[in-house]
This record gives C-alpha cells, sequence and structure tokens, in this order.
C-alpha cells in the first residue's frame, strides 16, 4: 500500500513537473552565442519599446531583463516575465563607457549596437551576432517570416546608408540640398519596404528608420499610407502610428488644396493665394533672403524656368520668411526673381507656414490651375524637368 501511494505521488509529482516545463516553454525564449570583445560589456539585453515612439530611440524603452555573456559567448533568456506579453523587442548590447542599458548607437547603421526582434509565444529563437558588429553581424536560427522581414529590412538600411550617406559630411549652406537628396535616396528603400510588407512590427521599424527624429515633414503622404494601410487592424501599434500622421502634425499633402489664404504682395496689397494662381501651373516656393540654397534656386533654377515657361502658363509665386523688407526687396532685385512674391515679413512667426504645418525651407508646392497639390519639394534639375515635362 505504501508502495502504491509513493508510486502515485511521484506520478503526480512528474506530471507537474511537465506541465511547469511546458509552461516554460510555451514562452518565449532566446539564446544564442555573442562574441566577445574589448571595450563591451559581457552582457545583452532586452528592452521593451512601449510605444511607437520608443522603436528605434535611444534611451526610450523599458528593460525587461539582461543576461550574462559567458566567455565562450553564450547567453540565455529563459522566458520573458509573466507579466510582460510578447511582441517588438529590441536585443542591446553596450559598450563599457555607457551607464544605460538601452542606449542605441545608431549614427552609423552598420555599427548599431541594437536590432528589433519579435518574440512569440511558444516560439524559441537563438541568434549569433559579432559584439562590436551586433546588429549588422546579427543571423537567426528559428527563423519566423517576422522576424526574417526584420533582417531583410536590417539589410536594405545597411546597403542604402552605405551607398548614399557613408561619405556624406554634414551639410553647410553650400551642401544642404545635396545632403538632403542623399537623405532621400536613402529612405525610399525603406519606405519601399513599409509600404509592402505585410507584417506590422517590421513596417513601425521601416517607420522609425525612415526617421528616427520623428520629423516626418518631408515625406507626410508615406506616413499617412502607413496609416491607412494599418489602421484596420485597431491595435495600440496602429493607432500610435496613425497618431504621429494626424493631420495637423504634418504638411498639406500631394492630391489636397493648398489652403487658400491671404497674402499680402510685395506691393502692398493682400490677395488669396487661389487668386494668383497661373492658367496651368504654379511654383508655391518657400524662401528667405538669408538662405543660401534658396537664393541658388532663385538664380539658376526659377529664374531660367520664368523666362521659358510663363507664356505657357507657368506661375511662380514667392513667400518670404523674412522680417527685414530691406533685405527681402533686395534680395529679389540682386536673383532677378521677376515674378510674383509674398510675405508677412513676421520671420519665422509666419501664419502661412503655419497654415502649411510647414517648418523647413527651402520648400515648394507645384499646383495644378485648381490649386490642387500635384508634386512638392522638387528643386533643381527635377524641378525643372517636371516643370517642362508637365507644359509641353
Amino acid at each position: 500500500m505504501l508502495h502504491s501511494k509513493f508510486t502515485l505521488f511521484l506520478s503526480l509529482f512528474i506530471v507537474l513537473l511537465g506541465s511547469s516545463s511546458c509552461h516554460t516553454q510555451s514562452s518565449p525564449a532566446l539564446t544564442g552565442i555573442i562574441t566577445p570583445q574589448p571595450g563591451w560589456k559581457p552582457v545583452v539585453y532586452l528592452v521593451q519599446p512601449r510605444h511607437f515612439a520608443e522603436v528605434a530611440s535611444g534611451y526610450s524603452g523599458i528593460l525587461i531583463d539582461s543576461a550574462v555573456i559567458a566567455p565562450d559567448g553564450q547567453f540565455r533568456f529563459n522566458a520573458l516575465p509573466p507579466n510582460v506579453a510578447p511582441g517588438l523587442f529590441q536585443v542591446c548590447v553596450q559598450p563599457v563607457s555607457s551607464r544605460f542599458a538601452n542606449q542605441l548607437l545608431d549614427d552609423d547603421p552598420t555599427l548599431a549596437n541594437y536590432l528589433p526582434i519579435v518574440l512569440e509565444k511558444g516560439k524559441s529563437v537563438r541568434i549569433h551576432a559579432d559584439i562590436s558588429r551586433f546588429q549588422a553581424s546579427l543571423t537567426m536560427e528559428q527563423l519566423t517570416l517576422e522576424n526574417e522581414a526584420l533582417l531583410h529590412l536590417r539589410d536594405l538600411r545597411h546597403a542604402s546608408f552605405s551607398k548614399n550617406l557613408a561619405h556624406q559630411a554634414k551639410p553647410d549652406e553650400n551642401t544642404l540640398m545635396e545632403y538632403e537628396a542623399a537623405w532621400a535616396r536613402f529612405r525610399a528603400p525603406l519606405m519601399a519596404f513599409a509600404d509592402s510588407t505585410r507584417w506590422l512590427y517590421p513596417a513601425v521599424v521601416a517607420v522609425r528608420w525612415v526617421s528616427p527624429q520623428a520629423d516626418y515633414e518631408r515625406v507626410p503622404e508615406f506616413l499617412s499610407r502607413q496609416c491607412q494601410k494599418w489602421s484596420p487592424q485597431n491595435s495600440d501599434w496602429a493607432r500610435q502610428l496613425c497618431a504621429a500622421a494626424s493631420p495637423e502634425k504634418l504638411p498639406v499633402q500631394i492630391g489636397q488644396i493648398i489652403p487658400d489664404y491671404p497674402l499680402p504682395v510685395v506691393s502692398g496689397d493682400t490677395i488669396l493665394l487661389h487668386g494668383l494662381l497661373g492658367k496651368r501651373l504654379t511654383v508655391l516656393d518657400i524662401w528667405a533672403s538669408w538662405c543660401a540654397p534658396c537664393r541658388r534656386e532663385n538664380r539658376h533654377v526659377l529664374t531660367p524656368l520664368y523666362q521659358q515657361y510663363k507664356s505657357a502658363g507657368l506661375q511662380i509665386i514667392g513667400y518670404s520668411i523674412d522680417s527685414s523688407p530691406e533685405s527681402w526687396k533686395a534680395a529679389i532685385a540682386k536673383d532677378g526673381a521677376v515674378w510674383l512674391h509674398t510675405s508677412h515679413l513676421s520671420g519665422d512667426a509666419t501664419p502661412f507656414m503655419e497654415a502649411l504645418h510647414l517648418t523647413t525651407i527651402p520648400a515648394n508646392f507645384i499646383l495644378d490651375s485648381k490649386g490642387k497639390i500635384i508634386a512638392k519639394n522638387l528643386h533643381g534639375e527635377e524641378l525643372s524637368s517636371f516643370v517642362s515635362e508637365y507644359l509641353k
């Protein structure tokens, strides 16, 4: 009888132990090998961004757990804490100089010290990486489709950075437009990825990598497309993305009608914008006398365009954010900018810029005869070619 009771107790213990193991295995597990290097802490951190703005954002997100990297590179997170839901995380390593687990080194993506990763219930992930080139070198076993998409996005980002930005010096007034064009080329494959992927988390990472500073002034149409794409999911992540894409936070977009705002013209009169439009095409150019790229555009792009196409229905409306009428008028005369000019002469705090939700110059809007925005922020040869093709 005693033997039977002991056997029954042992069987129950084994069943309970088995149930506990199954529960552990149902939670995400993250293991792998990270090759140690001098100058790096032998620790790997698991950080969870709590909302859209914390994705790929340094010193944001909460530390979920850490694991020691053994001398042979092995590390292991057995499971997430019970109160932490599976989802999007960031795996990070830190240089010995860092005092924070969630510091993200991202100025050069090819040297980034973190990688976004999706952990799912019941699925283990094993990674391999060189600690000094963590993001660039990381590979995964037991690859889920979402993590495969994240690694593909990582590769796109690194290739585009190396091609377009790696050798770009910090811009000055002479190279600002070239630098902005390089950034546009860098963003393009990330935006194409976000537009085409079927996975929300990789799309969120792509949107954040398009602008780590969360400044989407140059690409509001992209952010709006992402909101439209993901809002049917009705998830917290989609709602947060859409909050960033709210119309009051973004400039007017291609396809919209430019606000019919009253503009003071250089003669002193105030005229509604729509009453100033050209017969076929209008370039609304936002500039200032102190903006060197704007002045070059006046002389080398807008002047020849206006001379060539004004009889074909082209109008140019210059809107300056100057505060000095003398500086404004002197720049117009010096640049030979003989088209229509307007300004509130209120400096940066201009009501028209607020109406457009615009903070950055040079900027322009290309409008059809009804005031519909058909293109924007085209400069140099790109602007010349667009106007030429449109007015042929």
